[in-house]
């Protein structure tokens, strides 16, 4: 089982202390995990496949069976997930706006819209 783990590892070119950082776990359970001592629990497998983007299943057993039941139904949104996913800078805005109240996140946002803009702008003067 731990060996599909290693796959999305190396395939996201990531650690595990980065994974059980981002995805709440801890580092102990996925060295427990490595070595055989035990298992993930229900809620730590669905915590690290959530932070994969795959089901638990394949998690567990590296079946890739697809029977075009996609998780996100809505295109779009599918794809601005997988591309939240596949940056890393992203990933990280991402996990730091979860926790934000709606105030402060809209603060945020208005704080990046203002510097993307004034980044077009000294484009636009060709600077």
């Amino acid at each position: 089982m731990y060996e599909v783990f290693e796959q999305l590892l190396q395939k996201y070119k990531i650690t595990p202390y980065k994974v059980a950082k981002e995805a709440g776990v801890t580092q102990t359970a996925l060295s427990n995990w490595k070595s055989g001592r035990s298992t993930p629990s229900a809620k730590t497998y669905q915590k690290i496949a959530d932070y994969f983007g795959v089901s638990v299943d394949y998690l567990m057993t590296g079946n890739t069976e697809d029977n075009n039941d996609h998780y996100y139904t809505n295109e779009e949104t599918r794809e601005i997930a997988q591309e939240i996913f596949e940056n890393p800078d992203l990933r990280s805005l991402f996990h730091a706006a979860k926790g934000l109240p709606p105030e402060r996140l809209k603060a945020h946002i208005d704080f990046m819209q203002s510097l993307k803009q004034q980044e077009e702008k000294h484009n636009d003067e060709g600077c």
